[in-house]
């Protein structure tokens, strides 16, 4: 479900919200299964081109290290990802599970092990429950198909402590007047922080593209999107972001700026191609954070005005983190105290008597700081209306730093009771 203010002007007639999920991508077959706690979702896209993100954790989980491998060629051709069990430090066993799942794959679907990718998520530190994996992996087989429901159960069957799946797809129409398709499903609530968070996701377009080019495409929208997520300020083991391209559609995103062919050296990445992938993992990006572990507030913190785009993004990720926000927005406090000072150790460029700090929710807007002076006291009128606003399901943060023409939007939740709750309950 595209939120459509992620359309910026411009490409508000190039790029359109369409239904069907990752199978919005024409030949990407899907198919989903649970039994319990556990999952398997397995995608099948015979010989297409790949890319991915994976997390920055210094200790990372089993299918993790095992796909980076097998996407070094750029290919691939099926994915299978279980939920309820995260295969990270689990040892040479865990090396063993990673492989047999994959071989179980590769035997039911009648793929190549060497095309097939894996990922997981779910508890640390655990064995793999192989006998109720291997179950699920027969049914999974027996259901692949291109259908929204299709997607649906895929990306329900990946779900761990998400309360609601997630999918989205847009049509993009090329700067050449061609059309393709990008589609994807992603799941992810809970130790979310900067540089993406417990997330899976994965993305398929009938675009043709090389592994380069999908890379390339890829990073400038993970960097702008799940890497600007932060639900707790934890990072995951597992986080796995791929995106392939099966080339069905027969049109090239690779542009040329001169006369001569796609191969040379002033070649680029169609635009209107770039921004759909944008605002497909914005959207997904703000699904994740809408649907943060035990949230009853959906936060996005703009930062305008930065002298570099690093501090824009820095500034935004700052306050978005704070447990400290976090709690004021979860008891309806405008507390522009809170976020002045996460402002200040957040590492950007910033003179504190020339900030200005805003908040909005559906149509409304106050000041609560304007250049550098307060106008939130007790007693005022901006207080008193920054006080209705903060009771919204959504709100929105403004900040300019009145440094620069830079920008960047962050997004999180507030942190509550239950969030407590879940992660106290949670075994690790």
């Amino acid at each position: 479900m595209i939120i459509k203010d992620d359309i910026s002007r411009g490409f508000q007639n190039k790029i359109k919200a369409i239904s069907g999920g990752i199978c919005a991508v024409s030949d990407v077959k899907v198919a989903g299964v649970r039994n319990g706690k556990y999952g398997i979702c397995l995608i099948s896209s015979p010989e297409s081109d790949v890319a991915g993100v994976f997390t920055s954790n210094k200790v990372t989980a089993v299918p993790v290290d095992y796909t980076k491998k097998i996407i070094e060629d750029g290919k691939l051709s099926a994915i299978v990802a279980n939920s309820g069990n995260a295969n990270c430090f689990t040892g040479n066993q865990g090396i063993w599970d990673c492989e047999n799942i994959v071989k179980n794959v590769s035997k039911s679907i009648d793929i190549d092990e060497n095309e097939i990718a894996t990922a997981s998520t779910g508890v640390i530190g655990r064995k793999m429950p192989m006998d109720i994996i291997e179950d699920l992996i027969n049914r999974a087989s027996e259901k692949l198909e291109n259908s929204n429901n299709a997607s649906i159960d895929g990306a329900k069957a990946i779900m761990t402590t998400d309360t609601v799946y997630k999918e989205s797809a847009v049509e993009v129409t090329l700067e050449n007047g061609k059309k393709v398709n990008i589609g994807g499903i992603c799941k992810g609530t809970g130790m979310i922080a900067p540089n993406m968070g417990t997330m899976l996701c994965f993305i398929a377009t009938d675009a043709e593209a090389d592994q380069k080019t999908l890379k390339k495409a890829l990073k400038q929208s993970v960097d702008d999107s799940f890497n600007m997520v932060v639900v707790d300020g934890d990072e995951s083991t597992n986080d796995t972001v791929l995106l392939f391209a099966n080339g069905k559609s027969k049109n090239k995103i690779i542009q040329s700026s001169s006369n001569g062919s796609i191969s040379d050296s002033d070649s680029y990445i169609d635009k209107n191609f770039q921004e759909g992938l944008n605002v497909l993992c914005k959207d997904l990006a703000k699904q994740m954070a809408k649907d943060g572990e035990g949230a009853t507030k959906f936060i996005e913190v703009e930062v305008n005005g930065a002298k570099t785009k690093y501090d824009a993004q820095i500034a935004s990720k700052s306050v978005i983190e704070s447990s400290l926000v976090k709690t004021a927005v979860f008891g309806g406090d405008p507390n522009w105290g809170r976020i002045v000072s996460a402002l200040g150790y957040s590492g950007a460029s910033m003179d504190p008597n020339n900030v200005t700090i805003a908040i909005a929710a559906k149509k409304d807007f106050v000041y609560l700081v304007l250049d550098g002076e307060p106008l939130a006291f007790e007693g005022t009128d901006n207080l008193k209306n920054a006080e209705k606003l903060m009771q919204n399901e959504e709100i929105k943060i403004f900040i300019d730093l009145n440094k620069g023409k830079n920008d960047a939007t962050a997004y999180g939740c507030d942190l509550t009771y239950d969030y407590v709750k879940i992660n106290a309950e949670y075994t690790t």
